[in-house]
């Protein structure tokens, strides 16, 4: 039987044939002739199973064009980043955080001019982790990341205490351990015995139709992205007019907020890559059994994490060594932000990751830049400063932002319109 290949994950290829997908394993023979299907290929399939629709690939029909990636794709726009950010460095400290005192200016430029550095690196892993995601290889991205935190770690700790640097021994091994991080993961892409890796060679032959697709995809998600940032910052430079004291709180709960919501984060990138593979076999059932059992198990993990970091908060509190004020704002901080993550960060940021793995990425763009716009900035600028709540009313109203999301995300997954969307 005659079909294409509609989508390649981890040794499996889903096949359309007329209105079916069949899911498909490549036979050995491939291998042999370093023959490898593509998304987009016409192929002959053997049936295997018609009730579970399984088959093997059997033979790649003549290509009219392929697109091979180079090892230094992207890398560009990273750089223009990187550039854009040296030029708007004045702009960045003295306008958006015009209020900063002078001394914590002084450490900001620094740290900004060193980290600046390493954004084409974290490109490059981040690029380089989601594809071993893809392949369902997420251990790969697990044992970079962890040598990256490592060296950045044990750098910080060395240059600070040992060496006794200030903000370099915090900016410098952030900036080698994104280094390492990158060069690690595109030795490892280019290893042959990938599903999905590197080839040595700066052909470019594109299927605009595949691109096309592609960026509807990746568009979406990162304008999301970027305007996420961007609302931060703005909300940042609110938080430098209440005082150093309310900057450091901010950046204390920040660190610890990461914790306290990391296996959602984890978890999330699981449910893209299982929810893609579902829908890429035109399985919206499975597709709905998962997202129910991975929010569920985000709502285990995530208390589980809370309990532990809540117990720790005194301790965490004292490592900074923080003044009074400065440690009784955080402490209040990071129970109201706790509570709220148990309760609502799954749905909010779980549910999401659903819609963007079927392909529904502009709506869930639309949804999360106009509850950042409209209820976290909007609302910070009125609970921290016009009612007087200072930092403590920017985190109001970024739970805020999350109920909004929660609902709207919700009411777009009941909807199903997702199951409508076709992916690539």
């Amino acid at each position: 039987m005659r079909g294409r290949i509609v989508r390649g994950i981890a040794g499996f290829y889903y096949v359309q044939t007329g209105s079916r997908i069949y899911e498909c394993k490549a036979k050995g023979i491939f291998r042999k002739d370093k023959k490898k299907p593509l998304p987009g290929d016409y192929v002959e399939i053997d049936i295997l199973d018609e009730v579970s629709l399984t088959a093997n690939i059997s033979a790649i029909l003549p290509r009219t064009n392929e697109l091979i990636r180079p090892a230094v794709a992207n890398v560009d726009l990273a750089l223009v980043i990187m550039a854009l950010i040296y030029c708007a460095k004045w702009f960045i400290l003295h306008v958006v955080f015009g209020q900063i005192d002078a001394e914590v200016m002084g450490h900001a430029d620094t740290y900004l001019m060193i980290v600046t550095a390493s954004v084409p690196f974290i490109a490059l892993y981040n690029a380089g982790a989601a594809v071993f995601r893809v392949m369902g290889n997420s251990r790969i991205s697990m044992q970079v990341a962890i040598v990256m935190n490592v060296i950045n770690v044990a750098g910080n700790a060395t240059l600070i205490y040992g060496f006794h640097r200030g903000t370099e021994g915090v900016a410098i091994p952030t900036l080698v351990s994104r280094i390492t991080a990158a060069v690690l993961i595109i030795v490892l892409l280019c290893r042959e015995n990938q599903t999905i890796h590197i080839e040595k060679s700066f052909r470019w032959h594109p299927d605009w139709t595949m691109v096309k697709r592609t960026l509807g995809l990746g568009i979406p998600n990162g304008m999301e992205n970027a305007m996420f940032q961007l609302g931060k910052i703005i909300v940042l430079s609110l938080v430098s007019t209440f005082g150093t004291y309310a900057i450091a709180a901010n950046a204390v709960c920040n660190a610890v907020a990461n914790f306290q919501i990391l296996p959602g984060m984890a978890i999330n990138l699981a449910i893209t890559a299982v929810i893609a593979r579902c829908v890429g076999a035109g399985d919206y059932e499975q597709a709905e059994y998962f997202t129910r059992k991975l929010i569920r198990l985000v709502y285990v993990c995530i208390w589980a994490v809370n309990l532990v970091i809540l117990f720790l908060v005194p301790f965490i509190l004292w490592a900074y060594n923080l003044s009074d004020i400065t440690a009784e704002t955080a402490r209040g901080i990071l129970y109201f932000h706790s509570m709220s993550a148990c309760l609502i960060w799954p749905v909010s940021f779980s549910l999401p990751s659903t819609l963007r793995a079927a392909g529904d990425a502009k709506v869930t763009m639309i949804i999360a830049l106009a509850s950042m716009w409209i209820f976290r900035i909007v609302f910070s600028y009125i609970l921290g400063g016009y009612f007087g709540l200072g930092v403590f009313g920017v985190w109001i109203a970024m739970v805020i932002d999350w109920c909004v999301r929660a609902v709207c995300m919700t009411v777009r997954y009941k909807q199903g319109k997702w199951k409508l969307i076709h992916s690539i």
